[in-house]
């Protein structure tokens, strides 16, 4: 297990602020729990839940972050307790369960912008002023998660303010890793490899796919990961199954002659794997054969058309174009991929309707798939680093035909 990495929350903000400024945004509120604000502060989540967790006032968490200043965070007293019990460095307003949350909302908004609009009065040490008239809050960015309540109690509050939302350039820095992400994500990636190299003998029949899930989501844990970043799906598909692949997992025992597909992922410090394989039981069939070549042709095709300044449109076409040409392109039935990080799924999307420039520091899957109920089911899935000459896999596992 690796050492924890210390990020440099100080440099995150300052980028921050700067896009802040470039976009005329006075003062931006994240939420907690949400990956942003973990991304500038360091403030931590928990893992994903099912069924909302909620405190009194659970809407008002979160923080408030201007051009200049540090955040000042609106915390319920339970979050503090049980989701932050080592604190957070800086300034800290408090809701208890008897408190107006909305009160306290508008004291910590009203505070802390003032403070924001004296620093915006006068230019930082090396950026000028976006200016601001004393007092003034013209426009307010929230992330595109924020609760409903959050957003209805700003607009109430400043209903001469311009809204935005905040996704677009947040991802603008979210989007390009450094060496620290990198080495995460590497580490999550070698978490996912090591549980499949485990558990890809034991993909046998007779082992229903729930045991495999939980074996998988066991091993996981062990092997460091702070859990499943996502819901672990195992699935199998073939001659004898009428079965899709939106059933992601089921109590059934695995038969002979099915592909079993996999679909799970790792984090390590709140960065996502997300992998995928099939293994097939007993011998595979001819179909079977030229469908998972195929799959295999087609991310590799993806890979090779994965350049700095192409878009994920062009890698998700490249991709697809494979499938097509095989004659099974009605049942690549998604995009190709995504990027990845503190999210599972973050921007840009490796979508046909994607035409952001990848460049390099991005990490993104490439994950094509021949889901046909009744007939085949195949997928591959690695999570892919752009550099500056291309695009690598940061995944280590073979992605040969196995057959146990």
């Amino acid at each position: 297990m690796m050492e924890k990495i210390e990020f440099d929350y100080s440099q995150r903000l300052s980028k921050l602020w700067t896009k802040l400024d470039e976009s005329n945004i006075d003062v931006v509120f994240l939420p907690a729990s949400q990956s942003d604000l973990e991304y500038f502060t360091g403030l931590g989540r928990r893992l994903p839940s099912f069924g909302n967790i909620g405190y009194t006032n659970h809407w008002i968490s979160g923080a408030f972050i201007s051009p200049g200043n540090d955040p000042l965070f609106v915390l319920t007293r339970h979050f503090q307790e049980f989701d932050l019990p080592d604190g957070i460095a800086g300034e800290v307003m408090t809701a208890n369960e008897e408190d107006d949350g909305g009160e306290i909302f508008r004291k910590a908004f009203d505070s802390y912008t003032r403070k924001a609009n004296t620093v915006a009065m006068g230019a930082r040490p090396g950026q000028e002023s976006c200016g601001h008239e004393e007092g003034a809050v013209n426009r307010i960015a929230l992330s595109g998660r924020s609760w409903a309540e959050t957003t209805i109690e700003l607009r109430n509050h400043k209903p001469e303010a311009d809204f935005v939302v905040a996704d677009t350039i947040i991802n603008q820095i979210r989007r390009i890793k450094d060496e620290q992400e990198i080495a995460l994500m590497r580490q999550s990636a070698k978490i996912v490899d090591d549980v499949f190299a485990d558990v890809e003998k034991m993909v046998v029949s007779g082992i229903t796919e729930l045991e495999l899930s939980s074996e998988i989501d066991l091993r996981m844990r062990q092997h460091g990961s702070l859990g499943a970043s996502f819901d672990t799906g195992v699935w199998a598909m073939g001659p004898e199954l009428g079965r899709d692949a939106s059933v992601r997992v089921s109590n059934d025992s695995l038969k002979s002659g099915a592909g079993v597909s996999f679909d799970f992922g790792a984090i390590t410090q709140g960065y996502c794997s997300d992998f995928g394989r099939t293994i097939h039981i007993g011998t595979p069939n001819e179909e079977y054969e030229r469908v998972y070549d195929l799959v295999i042709a087609a991310q590799e095709a993806g890979r090779q058309a994965a350049v700095p300044g192409a878009t994920g449109g062009d890698v998700h076409r490249a991709t697809r174009a494979v499938i097509e040409e095989g004659g099974y392109g009605d049942w690549f039935r998604h995009r190709t991929g995504h990027c990845i990080g503190l999210d599972v799924h973050e921007l840009p999307y490796i979508s046909e309707e994607d035409n952001t420039p990848l460049e390099p520091g991005m990490l993104f899957t490439i994950e094509p798939s021949v889901f046909w109920p009744g007939r085949v089911g195949v997928r591959v899935e690695d999570v892919f680093l752009m550099t500056e000459t291309g695009t690598t896999s940061i995944n280590t596992h073979a992605n040969d035909l196995v057959a146990n």
